[in-house]
């Protein structure tokens, strides 16, 4: 597995697998690593909050275990269920081939065939914890979860083990990375808050947004590179409902590139516009009547 002795080494490791982060993110991530701590990223949708699980699994060559929350998630869903299809069976053929049918011993011994790990299904938190190496875990949106899930996850975190009633106590023989991520579509308890390193990613500056174009998408020449992104900057100061991310402009850029344009105009833009905003209104609003000068004055600051 892979060691990072220094703050420097994780950014290295980092922007030599194509993420490029500022110095601040690269300490959190070096102390969630050397502290055994869990790292809560917040921020709005697309500035690279998953993306950074998917690079550190790549570049610290763990499995990469996700769990994508969702109102309604539930402690079963996301640790573990029996596979209950299977265990019918199982007793099914063991009662057709039973001999003594006097055996009093007989279903206790079904019973604990049937609630052994052969038919036991790990999802991804138990998974976490029985893993070797350790994976990173990604609990992704958690925000979009309830307060109870919440509090389950509190508890896993705090002992990183789990007690299975049929199976016993399982517990890490080695701390999984975790890293959670949320929108803030809601407020989390500070509980869980507390047991975790917080960074906050915001929108990248010009500067660090045209390191990443130009890593993700090395052939757009640097003079259309610096457009785009001058314009998405620009763009993010609209009144939008749902402001473009890193992951729309790494999207734009491959559109770009992809169509062979050379010059940023209000033609390309026109056509291209649904690889930036992705609701109604926001398109309305720069591509409709009253927006065309709207986006005149937006390529006139480019």
């Amino acid at each position: 597995m892979i060691s990072l002795a220094s703050v420097e080494q994780v950014e290295a490791l980092l922007e030599e697998h194509g993420y490029i982060a500022e110095r601040s993110l690269c300490t959190a991530v070096f102390l969630a690593l050397r502290l055994e701590r869990p790292l809560f990223l917040e921020g709005e949708a697309g500035v690279g909050k998953t993306e950074i699980a998917k690079t550190l699994a790549n570049a610290l060559s763990r499995p990469l275990l996700r769990l994508q929350c969702y109102e309604g998630i539930d402690r079963q869903t996301a640790l573990y269920d029996w596979n209950y299809a299977r265990q019918l069976l199982h007793i099914r053929l063991r009662e057709a081939g039973r001999v003594d049918q006097g055996d009093m011993g007989w279903e206790k011994r079904v019973e604990d065939e049937v609630y052994s790990e052969r038919f036991l299904l790990r999802r991804p938190l138990l998974q976490a914890i029985s893993t070797t190496p350790a994976p990173v875990l990604l609990i992704d949106e958690v925000d979009r979860s309830d307060a109870e899930f919440e509090a389950f996850l509190l508890e896993l975190l705090a002992e990183f083990q789990v007690t299975i009633p049929e199976l016993g106590t399982i517990r890490a023989s080695e701390k999984p990375l975790v890293i959670l991520t949320s929108n803030r579509t809601r407020e989390l308890h500070d509980a869980l808050k507390r047991r975790c390193l917080y960074y906050w990613i915001d929108y990248p500056t010009i500067e660090k947004e045209m390191r990443i174009v130009t890593a993700h998408v090395p052939g757009l020449a640097q003079a259309l590179t610096h457009s785009l992104c001058l314009f998405i900057q620009r763009l993010r100061e609209e009144p939008l409902y749902k402001v473009p991310g890193l992951a729309e402009t790494i999207y734009f850029a491959q559109a770009l590139e992809a169509l062979n344009v050379r010059v940023l105009d209000e033609a390309v833009l026109r056509d291209t516009m649904g690889c930036l905003l992705k609701y109604r209104d926001d398109l309305e609003l720069l591509t409709g009547e009253s927006g065309r000068s709207r986006v005149a004055n937006l390529l006139a600051k480019v």
